[in-house]
């Protein structure tokens, strides 16, 4: 079996909860998320979620892969296939650990495995990887902004 693993991380000045509750905001996704352009279902174990992702220069692609951990305030973790399993398989990982001085570092991996992972690997490494580190940044960005509270004048 082949497998490719993708890793990327980034210290946000925000609380560990603070990153949690914009990465379970999926309906603001469209708002700010580069890379995982909409997340429709719920993150509960077991749940099938509907995902599109769009890596930077490549079209949209959507997913309806399988959640297979949430431990909140932690870790979010699914499994998706292109197609029929073993062709190429995909566990997606959203993990928030708190980092120094009330800071939070925001991992966001995956790792492939399937026939097809060898012809995929530039792809992932490039495009994949970019899109990745673009959601990582915009994540930071959102994170880091103040909001005005709803109701407040500006």
């Amino acid at each position: 079996m082949f497998r490719h693993n993708l890793q990327t991380r980034i210290e946000i000045d925000a609380t560990p909860e603070q990153v949690w509750s914009l990465l379970l905001d999926f309906a603001a996704y469209p708002a700010w998320n580069p890379f995982i352009r909409a997340i429709e279902g719920r993150a509960e174990s077991g749940a099938r979620l509907k995902v599109r992702i769009q890596p930077p220069g490549r079209r949209a692609m959507d997913f309806r892969p399988l959640v297979q951990c949430v431990d909140p305030g932690r870790e979010l973790r699914w499994l998706g296939r292109l197609l029929v399993p073993g062709l190429a398989d995909g566990e997606h990982r959203l993990r928030v650990e708190p980092g120094p001085q009330g800071k939070t570092v925001f991992l966001h991996e995956e790792s492939f495995r399937g026939v097809l992972v060898p012809l995929l690997r530039r792809s992932l490494s490039g495009d994949t990887r970019r899109g990745f580190e673009a959601m990582n940044q915009a994540l930071k960005e959102r994170a880091e902004t103040p909001r005005i509270p709803v109701g407040q004048p500006e």
